[in-house]
């Protein structure tokens, strides 16, 4: 029997990247995985591509900067499968030309990074716990960021955000742990998504990973992986975990790039 079969999730900004990588990957073990997106249409060629794979996904209309899309979302995946198991909270976004550091940082957009990237995971995990409760069981899986753990020279409004998901990820753990809800967050590092690598140049990816003692770059799949062994009862005894999915970035000295990773 497939890991999450007869389970229900919905897996937001799930038409490309991690979101869809997460939305494959849980559908490939049994779920019937509700795919939160703008791009209604592209989004059905999606799910009807995989359904000859035995793959069973519909899209949702999602919104982020349309915070009545949130309810109507939940609702839309409640009244199309009548109970909803697991979140994935995979919408985020970034602002690198504004988002700085303290002094040069645009100050609108470190409070929209927060509006958005916490503010995102506060509704749709308050819309959803209500229907988690009722089974008295479910699991959220909030994609954070090991920007959220380690900080930088620049993007402060980011880390700030993501360092907040992270707290919230333990907020709603403990809180719900009760009634059988489990919350846990993944932090990807460096990934490598098409938004990623058309948006970094080649020095900035050769710097960073003198720093991931890996060696590479992560992918989606990464990261899916992870998100599926929190959504799954195999994580059953596990809640308020904070993953890095990171290639063990930032776990050597500030040395480490100098003495290993500049030298290959």
């Amino acid at each position: 029997m497939k890991r999450l079969q007869n389970k229900v999730a919905l897996v937001t900004s799930a038409s490309k990247g991690i979101g869809l990588a997460c939305a494959l990957r849980l559908a490939e073990e049994g779920a019937r995985v509700c795919m939160g997106v703008r791009r209604m249409e592209d989004t059905q060629k999606i799910c009807d591509e995989y359904k000859e794979r035995g793959f069973d996904m519909m899209p949702v209309f999602f919104e982020a900067m349309q915070e009545d899309s949130y309810a109507s979302m939940v609702d839309d995946v409640i009244t199309k499968t009548g109970r909803l198991d697991i979140l994935v909270n995979n919408f985020g976004v970034g602002r690198p030309s504004e988002d700085l550091d303290l002094i040069r940082s645009s100050e609108k957009a470190f409070f929209d990074l927060l509006h958005l990237n916490l503010g995102s995971v506060y509704r749709i995990s308050k819309l959803a716990v209500p229907h988690m409760i009722r089974n008295h069981q479910g699991s959220i899986v909030n994609i954070s960021s090991i920007g959220g753990s380690i900080p930088d020279v620049t993007r402060i409004g980011y880390g700030v955000s993501k360092a907040a998901v992270n707290n919230i990820t333990q907020q709603i753990a403990l809180q719900y742990a009760r009634e059988n809800i489990r919350c846990n967050a993944v932090l990807p590092g460096l990934t490598a998504t098409d938004a990623a690598l058309n948006s970094m140049p080649d020095s900035f990816v050769e710097s960073f990973l003198s720093h991931v003692p890996l060696n590479r770059m992560g992918k989606p799949e990464d990261m899916a992986n992870a998100a599926l062994f929190f959504a799954s009862e195999e994580s059953s005894y596990i809640t308020g975990h904070i993953l890095e999915v990171a290639g063990g970035y930032g776990l050597g000295t500030p040395q480490y790039a100098d003495m290993v990773g500049r030298s290959k």
